[in-house]
């Protein structure tokens, strides 16, 4: 089998590369990256390193010659039409060179009435996977609690959590499991079933009182909760220009449509997903 691999540079997409090099050749592997300077690491742990521009159809058809498996994590960008236009240009192209199979990443805030800026392109890849005519499973994560740990700090400062979700609970996945399902769910055929969607969550959620109560434990400080409005929380993190895109993500966690919990992750791994609470004692303070 011949896998692709979008994103390989960034935080899930190099998290998903040495999952996948453990278990399957790394001749096996190419990554598609937009800066091939950056990809230096990953070409000499054996991995082809290609350079891809999903707005050029002749480079993508190039990068998709011979694949198997596409596993596409989409670029970072702050709205759903960017990635709307990524996803019919990757879909062209994959067409066009008879991709083997598409394994995408979706995430849970991806309902009708969600009102996060990228929900409308969540909503979008499964219902254009599934209309593509090419075999397609989708791995929706919950929200990452890596960025939990750099977090703490300011959140001890402030002595308490500051998300606008209201009484509402929020469900998490490390982007480590996230990694791990991916690599496994990528070589294990018996995983990788055309229109299969799996949901990766930890084994449950947390209201911000339940969150603040495992944030104090592992840091040793009082933190509380006391909630700023959505715009305050747009303006305070709006380094660039993401403070609509993360209020936005809060305004629907506000209205209940991030807390979803899904055992998939013991069905592909055979065990639960790392709980919050252990993966913040591992990680915070390193």
């Amino acid at each position: 089998m011949k896998y692709l691999l979008t994103g390989a540079t960034g935080h899930l997409g190099g998290h998903i590369f040495n999952e996948l090099v453990e278990l399957v050749p790394s001749n096996d592997i190419t990554v598609g990256v937009h800066t091939v300077s950056k990809a230096e690491s990953l070409a000499e742990a054996g991995a082809k390193v290609v350079g891809i521009d999903f707005l050029k159809e002749d480079i993508l058809l190039e990068a998709f010659e011979n694949i198997d498996v596409l596993i596409y994590v989409p670029s970072k960008s702050h709205d759903s039409f960017s990635r709307v236009s990524e996803l019919e240009n990757v879909l062209t192209a994959a067409k066009k060179a008879r991709v083997g199979h598409i394994l995408s990443m979706g995430f849970i805030a991806d309902q009708v009435n969600n009102p996060f800026d990228l929900s409308a392109f969540y909503g979008y890849l499964p219902r254009r996977l599934a209309a593509s005519g090419i075999p397609y499973t989708i791995i929706r994560n919950a929200l990452y609690a890596d960025p939990l740990v750099p977090y703490l700090p300011e959140l001890i400062e402030r002595q308490n959590i500051i998300y606008p979700v209201k009484d509402q609970a929020l469900s998490f996945i490390s982007l480590q499991d996230s990694a791990k399902a991916f690599a496994k769910v990528a070589s294990k055929e018996a995983l990788l079933q055309n229109g299969r969607i799996y949901t990766l969550t930890q084994s449950r959620n947390y209201t911000m009182p339940q969150l603040a109560k495992v944030l104090s434990s592992v840091s040793g400080s009082e933190i509380g909760y006391q909630p700023v409005s959505l715009d305050e929380f747009a303006q305070i993190y709006n380094q660039g220009n993401e403070g609509h895109m993360l209020s936005s993500m809060y305004a629907a966690g506000g209205l209940g449509l991030l807390d979803e919990i899904s055992s998939d992750y013991q069905t592909i791994m055979g065990h639960p997903a790392q709980d919050l609470t252990e993966f913040l004692n591992m990680n915070y303070g390193k």
